[in-house]
């Protein structure tokens, strides 16, 4: 095959490909905290990277940002190394540990922020995407933890970046705030095609959000898929049951005493690997079922089984957070 072709067509591929980590290791002194990580990030892809704490997810993220170099391996962003300048003006990062300056307000940090950039997005525009229009004068030091969190986002989006990289964006911040700030992110990096990569505790915002995880476990990439292909690995169904009376609920949760049971009032949710036994428990004994629904397994179903295997037959049913 013709080299300049081959070479064509690897240029042609790097264009396409957000974020490339290729056989990444980093250690201090003896302890390897990334190991020998390799994934691809397409352009316009949401994907939310998960693991335990010390499974190497900020070293990670720090050697994307270019604040750290691997030790072994190489890291590539829009095709370039990320300590380089035109891969930096690419990048908005909201990292955990952000200092900010207490005595000026947010529309003084934004518009500083806007003038590192060639095309920012407008301060107003910024303010709303973070929810801060009404507090826009107030000095830093006077905003709650989840609205600094929220100033921090915007300062991140401040120079419009093609990829976005939060780890733990939503620390802080209440269930009400929570939502608000991902549909707001997610409108906004789907109308835009922009990329994002970001780390959660918060399972339930990755199943809701990315396109793709990856687990990390000790330094290794343990897990890559799309959350249903990640749930369905577990086996786990979900059924959940509603009964005409409290007694008919307990009596089917004495029935189905091999699977776990989670039961408030005349509603049961049980967790499964089939649900086909549950139906004809249900059946051969004549409950009276008010509704009943079948569901797949959840994210946190996965993600144990992925990184505390000796623990997820034990884990009792799991459910959103409110």
């Amino acid at each position: 095959m013709n080299v300049s072709f081959i070479l064509f067509k690897e240029a042609q591929t790097a264009m396409t490909l957000a974020i490339q980590f290729d056989n990444v290791s980093k250690h201090f002194s003896n302890t390897f905290a990334v190991q020998q990580v390799s994934f691809d990030i397409k352009q316009g892809s949401i994907v939310a990277l998960l693991g335990h704490n010390g499974a190497g997810k900020s070293t990670s993220l720090s050697m994307l940002l270019g604040l750290m170099r691997p030790s072994t391996g190489k890291v590539s962003v829009l095709g370039h190394s990320p300590t380089s300048g035109r891969t930096r003006k690419h990048i908005g990062a909201m990292l955990q540990e952000v200092s900010m300056p207490s005595k000026v307000s947010p529309r003084e940090l934004l518009n500083l922020f806007r003038s590192f950039h060639d095309a920012p997005l407008p301060t107003d525009e910024l303010l709303r995407m973070a929810g801060l229009e009404s507090t826009k004068t107030k000095d830093v030091s006077q905003l709650s933890g989840g609205q600094q969190r929220r100033l921090q986002y915007a300062l991140a989006m401040s120079g419009n970046p093609d990829i976005l990289v939060l780890d733990e964006p939503t620390t802080g911040m209440d269930v009400t705030s929570r939502r608000e700030f991902w549909h707001h992110l997610r409108l906004f990096v789907h109308q835009h095609g922009r990329t994002m990569l970001v780390s959660t505790h918060h399972l339930e915002e990755a199943d809701s959000i990315a396109d793709r995880i990856l687990v990390m476990q000790h330094g290794q990439l343990i897990a890559d898929g799309s959350p249903a292909d990640l749930k369905a690995k577990t086996g786990y169904r979900y059924v959940s049951c509603t009964f005409g009376s409290q007694s008919t609920a307990d009596a089917v949760r004495q029935a189905l005493a091999e699977d776990y049971v989670e039961i408030s009032g005349i509603n049961l949710k049980i967790r499964t690997k089939d649900a086909d036994r549950v139906l004809r428990t249900l059946i051969q004994n004549s409950f009276d079922v008010a509704h009943f629904d079948v569901s797949g397994g959840q994210l946190e179903d996965a993600f144990v089984a992925l990184t505390e295997p000796g623990e997820a037959e034990t884990l009792p049913p799991t459910g959103k957070d409110g």
